[in-house]
């Protein structure tokens, strides 16, 4: 609704998961990096953790859209599933059709498949996201898929995406095999302090503002309050912006950011 007030063409503080606003911050950069390396060196699991808010989703999003086109992706976005139907809706997912749906037929067809994409000199990669919510038989059930290889390299690479008590699941003494088959592991973090400003300059800018002012000092207040979280930031900001534009104001100054900030809290 403020959009036009401030020269807008879409809103920039969104808490959806849009790969357009994906920030570079330091450890968004060095995510971005794991993750590209173990796909192209096929290493076969990855395990990206981070807390609540931090980006992860947008990271997956983002990735799919650098990957060449030589690679096929699946990505699973909720894994409510029972273990067949996780591997139903990861072959789905490829673009691939079934006509028995048995666990059998759904591995022979997939390995069918990621041995063409090989032969081909493609790669492919299974992303799990909000994986801290896979049951244990499901986690087997991924590391049963991460056994399919050739001699010499692995046919899917599994990203598993997911909050810190992720690694607390996969410690457990009965999924000691798949924690050992994790070849990266990075833990993103929130913006630092000092990253804040640019983080906020990046999403307008790519939201095409023109006529937003947000005095200096008010990041200390947007820092202290979302503690670097990008999804905290957004809400802060969404709400400010919705706040001047009730005032008619282009200019935002820590007063008016303390103002929305006990309004969340």
């Amino acid at each position: 609704m403020y959009l036009d007030l401030y020269g807008l063409k879409k809103s920039p503080f969104n808490i959806t998961s849009d790969p357009q606003f994906f920030f570079e911050s330091q450890s968004h950069k060095e995510a971005s990096a794991a993750l590209l390396y173990g796909i192209q060196e096929k290493k076969g699991i990855i395990l990206i953790t981070g807390e609540v808010g931090t980006g992860k989703t947008t990271l997956c999003k983002f990735l799919l859209n650098i990957l060449t086109s030589d690679v096929k992706t699946s990505l699973i976005l909720n894994p409510y599933f029972s273990e067949v139907q996780l591997l139903r809706a990861i072959i789905e997912d490829f673009g691939l059709t079934l006509i028995k749906k048995t666990r059998l037929d759904i591995i022979k067809r997939l390995n069918s498949f990621l041995v063409d994409v090989a032969l081909t000199g493609g790669n492919a990669v299974l992303i799990v996201d909000e994986a801290q919510n896979l049951t244990s038989r499901q986690l087997e059930q991924i590391r049963l898929l991460s056994n399919l290889e050739t001699s010499q390299e692995k046919l899917l690479q599994i990203v598993l995406v997911g909050q810190p008590e992720l690694i607390t699941k996969l410690k457990k003494f009965d999924l000691r095999q798949i924690y050992q088959r994790i070849f990266i592991k990075y833990h993103l973090s929130p913006l630092k302090e000092e990253e804040v400003k640019g983080y906020v300059e990046f999403r307008l800018q790519k939201a095409g503002a023109q006529e937003i002012d947000i005095l200096p000092e008010s990041y200390k207040s947007i820092y202290e309050f979302s503690r670097g979280i990008p999804r905290l930031i957004n809400k802060l900001c969404d709400r400010v912006l919705l706040f001047g534009f009730a005032k008619g104001s282009k200019i935002f100054n820590p007063d008016m950011f303390k103002v929305c900030i006990k309004e969340l809290e």
